[in-house]
């Protein structure tokens, strides 16, 4: 078990590459204030305490009777009759108790393992999402005041008699839907940053430090996809075929006969019409009890049971095993994906602002046109957007490939 608990302490997620100081102050906050992890603590310390329950014997039994109607014997009459009882389990019954006891607190504290990695891939997602969103607003205001000079610039034009009316308007009508873009992403935004704010338990208008930094490194480190037998998700299978192994052991320790032992007491009255030997003693007559389970059909179905939990807790861990491998190798897959966007995206932009550049110098001679213009300027924009997504999406990747990971 204490070894268990040092693996487990030992891959505790938080983002291995990207991450950031705020990041990682967000997922710690949220470990420690989460509603869903002190739930699954509370489990656990209950888990905890079945195991002190599992060592108390049965109650002890203690009955008193009075005699209504005293039997007479040749000592006396009989008064009333105490009798005291305590039934105790076979050999080593108690043992496979605390034990199977302890399997189940086992497992038990591998969820809480896996409820802090899903919590703290929870918190970089909602994070990575509150970037993209706020560089978004950016990149969206940047185009806005550069739809702005050129607003000027058409403005001079048509005054000169170098460009229509309609160019001016053109700028405008794509102003207004940015701005109407703009308006959008600021109510993703809030909505964002509640939920955000909920993960840490935090008051949903709480403010939310996120980095402008984030970036995709010039060289990123191949991976390949690892051996997933340490991971808590798997490590929780192994923990309750575990449990069911010393289920079973307890049902073999339960099918056996169980002993009682007890002692009967009976005051007795003296007896006044004649004097005999013992006259008047009591009674004490120590009781020895075995229960027997002689129709073991019970017993024999929970085994039953056990066989066929044993085998499905193998299948689903297969299952689930099946489910990471693929859900990291398609993690790796989108985070190589999203390096080629992000390189292509970047070439895409230098070249537009190459194109901008041009349309501008023909300003100067001016022969600018500003349908060009705007077309220029919405593949900007959208460049802009794709670059700003394949970072986001790069890092959703890492963290992802982080959760799966087991020695994180």
């Amino acid at each position: 078990m204490k070894k268990l608990k040092l693996l487990l302490f030992s891959i505790l997620l938080f983002p291995s590459e990207g991450h950031t100081q705020e990041l990682t102050s967000y997922i710690q906050t949220a470990l420690a204030n989460n509603p869903e992890i002190q739930v699954v603590d509370m489990r656990y310390a209950l888990a905890e305490e079945k195991v002190n329950e599992t060592n108390s014997l049965p109650n002890t039994e203690l009955t008193a009777g009075y005699f209504i109607s005293e039997p007479e014997t040749r000592t006396g009459a009989q008064r009333a009759r105490f009798s005291l009882r305590q039934m105790i389990p076979w050999f080593g019954t108690l043992t496979a108790r605390e034990t199977y006891a302890a399997s189940m607190a086992e497992a038990q504290y591998v969820d809480i393992a896996i409820a802090k990695r899903k919590l703290a891939l929870e918190v970089a997602q909602g994070y990575y999402t509150l970037f993209a969103l706020k560089e978004k607003q950016l990149v969206l205001l940047e185009n806005i005041r550069l739809l702005q000079t050129y607003e000027q610039l058409a403005l001079t034009s048509v005054e000169v008699g170098t460009a229509s009316a309609v160019d001016v308007l053109r700028l405008q009508i794509r102003q207004n839907e940015l701005q109407q873009e703009l308006a959008v992403l600021q109510e993703q935004t809030k909505a964002q940053e509640a939920m955000f704010n909920n993960m840490l338990h935090r008051t949903e208008d709480s403010t939310v430090e996120i980095t402008d930094t984030l970036s995709i490194p010039s060289e990123v480190i191949s991976v390949e996809p690892t051996q997933l037998e340490l991971h808590p998700e798997l490590l929780r299978y192994d923990a309750l075929y575990e449990s069911v192994v010393q289920a079973e052991q307890l049902n073999r320790k339960e099918a056996a006969p169980s002993l009682g032992f007890g002692l009967d007491y009976i005051p007795v009255s003296n007896r006044s019409d004649m004097n005999v030997s013992e006259n008047g003693k009591d009674i004490l007559m120590p009781m020895l009890t075995v229960s027997v389970p002689i129709f073991s059909k019970k017993y024999t179905s929970v085994s039953k049971q056990n066989q066929l939990r044993q085998q499905e807790l193998i299948a689903q861990k297969e299952t689930r095993q099946n489910v990471l491998d693929n859900l990291v190798r398609t993690a790796i897959s989108n985070r190589n994906s999203a390096v080629i966007r992000y390189r292509t995206q970047m070439q895409n932009l230098a070249q537009a602002k190459d194109a901008e550049e041009i349309l501008l110098k023909n300003y100067e001679t001016g022969t600018i046109d500003f349908t060009d213009v705007l077309d220029i300027q919405e593949l900007q924009l959208m460049f802009q957007k794709q670059i700003i997504e394949s970072i986001t999406d790069f890092h959703r990747q890492t963290a992802l490939m982080a959760y799966v990971s087991p020695s994180n």
